[in-house]
């Protein structure tokens, strides 16, 4: 009887792991140039296995994604997945001050969880402006079927990546940063990687169709539209939203979307209109949403919509809030997170600038502008290779300084709770981005941050998201939980100036060594610059 007991015991614990092991998804990419043709000129372009844009990445709340990335591109390459959090496990993030890059002809495993996410999000090159030369596509991260999502499901769910494109060589543009020189306005807007009427949509009459829209793009914000159609915002990288009727939407550089939209027109086609927000010259360019019963194509111009008013799109950031109601990731309600009752531990004013080095230009978080440094951080981090970066290289708020150049890495504890301030003192939209969390939005608004700004946050269902913009000669506020150690990339999404130095690391630091709060680091770790001839 004993031994019958321990073999029924044996049996069960086996299946209980079984059980609790949650699905693998496999992916095999091969990274490679190819001729591409964007804006009707041959353009060289960055393809995964064959695609432009890549193929999307499709899973389920907690899956583990194996992606095999085989880099047949002359130079090296990494890819990043913006929004994708890496839950203890920052070596899997894909920018330089985590991962060594991917030698030509060689190949990296990412091995990543999609622990307790939902949402639309996407994946990009990260390294020597590679982002101007494609290599981006879409990531959804679907819920669980037992945990009950605040909308029916969809007739069908596509992917609308938008964003600025130049017709230029991304290497020449690359020359042209690291000459010093600025970049030209862009020279089109591409609507998963076609221009104008390139993209097309089918849709059944009287079904409803979910759009994740992400702008992919270089620096432009964009406003997305659809020709006589209204749009229902219900989800925002990974947080259900209280579902907002809208006409259109400003998607600012880097930002994730979800839209439902119903056919409930007449049986024809019309315009998805996509065009530049707050620039002097405007560019548009279209899709065509096709109901399959269409008995007429598009035709005249498309709808118009808004253009250099700030008021208009600030008003609407404001109006998206998180649905208390609904379930997350887990089954409870996003809002059971209380973020306006706990004490904010730290505050730091990031304010971003522009400049002059060595009469060459540059930008600047705080008076600094980040270099790369000849190893990464996380690695020179987990080996303790001294001189590689200084924690504390940047100060927590703005001192008036000229800009200068280094590795700028700022600390902070794990656990904390901080409040990080955006400040923009320029005429332009900026927007921001932080690997590795979510956080939650409080306030945006003109003029001057001071501490008296705090009385009109919104410390109730401000959303959770993981990039947000900053209005010209404004500010915005965030509150983050800084529960996922690591070393963590907090950068401009207007990719020329994360490339001239706006941008820095987040060391989220624990002293205890511990599986349970980061992950060791991955055996097929790629080695390099000081750590090359360490062991993983």
């Amino acid at each position: 009887m004993w031994q019958i007991n321990i073999r029924a015991i044996l049996v069960l614990s086996v299946l209980a792991i079984v059980e609790s092991e949650d699905p693998y998804r496999f992916f095999d990419w091969k990274i490679t140039y190819g001729d591409i043709y964007p804006l009707g000129v041959r353009q060289q372009g960055i393809l995964i296995n064959g695609q432009f844009p890549g193929p999307d990445i499709q899973a389920v709340t907690n899956d583990n994604l194996i992606i095999n990335v085989q880099n047949n591109l002359p130079e090296p390459f990494l890819l990043s997945w913006d929004g994708v959090q890496q839950r203890k496990n920052s070596f899997q993030d894909g920018v330089y001050g985590t991962n060594c890059p991917i030698p030509p002809g060689k190949n990296f495993t990412y091995k990543m969880q999609v622990k307790d996410q939902i949402g639309s999000f996407f994946y990009f090159p990260s390294l020597a402006f590679h982002k101007a030369a494609g290599g981006f596509g879409g990531i959804r991260i679907l819920s669980r079927p037992r945990i009950p999502v605040p909308f029916p499901d969809p007739a069908g769910d596509y992917t609308v990546l938008i964003g600025d494109w130049y017709k230029t060589n991304h290497k020449v543009l690359k020359a042209i940063l690291d000459y010093g020189k600025r970049l030209k306005f862009p020279d089109g807007i591409l609507i998963n990687g076609r221009g104008p009427n390139g993209s097309s949509f089918t849709v059944e009459p009287g079904k409803t169709y979910r759009f994740r829209i992400s702008n992919v793009g270089l620096q432009n914000s964009l406003n997305f539209r659809i020709e006589g159609h209204k749009m229902k915002l219900v989800e925002v990288e990974g947080t259900h939203t209280i579902q907002t009727t809208m006409s259109s939407l400003d998607v600012h550089v880097g930002q994730s979307y979800s839209v439902l939209v119903t056919a409930d027109q007449h049986a024809k086609d019309y315009y998805i209109a996509v065009s530049t927000r707050f620039t002097s010259q405007i560019l548009t360019s279209t899709a065509v949403l096709h109901y399959s019963n269409s008995i007429k194509p598009v035709s005249g111009p498309p709808p118009g919509g808004p253009t250099t008013e700030i008021d208009w799109s600030l008003n609407q950031a404001r109006s998206i809030r998180t649905n208390l109601t609904a379930s997350g990731p887990r089954p409870n309600p996003q809002g059971s997170f209380h973020y306006g009752q706990i004490k904010v531990s730290r505050t730091i004013e990031l304010a971003s600038s522009a400049g002059l080095i060595n009469h060459k230009q540059r930008y600047a978080v705080n008076g600094v502008s980040f270099v790369p440094a000849d190893t990464p951080l996380k690695l020179a981090d987990y080996f303790k290779i001294g001189g590689v970066f200084r924690v504390g290289s940047i100060p927590d708020n703005p001192r008036g300084r000229r800009i200068h150049t280094d590795t700028s890495v700022m600390g902070a504890d794990h656990k904390a709770f901080v409040e990080i301030v955006f400040e923009n003192h320029e005429n332009i939209v900026q927007s921001w981005h932080l690997d590795g969390y979510n956080f939650f939005v409080v306030g945006m608004d003109g003029g001057l941050w001071k501490p008296k700004s705090r009385k009109q946050y919104n410390l109730v269902d401000a959303v959770s998201r993981c990039t947000t913009q900053v209005y010209p000669k404004s500010w915005t506020a965030v509150y983050v939980s800084l529960d996922n150690a690591g070393m963590w990339n907090l950068r401009s999404q207007f990719w020329a100036r994360q490339y001239l130095g706006q941008q820095l690391y987040l060391r989220v630091y624990t002293p205890v060594q511990s599986v349970r709060d980061e992950y060791p680091i991955p055996k097929n770790a790629l080695l390099c610059g000081r750590a090359k001839n360490r062991h993983t």
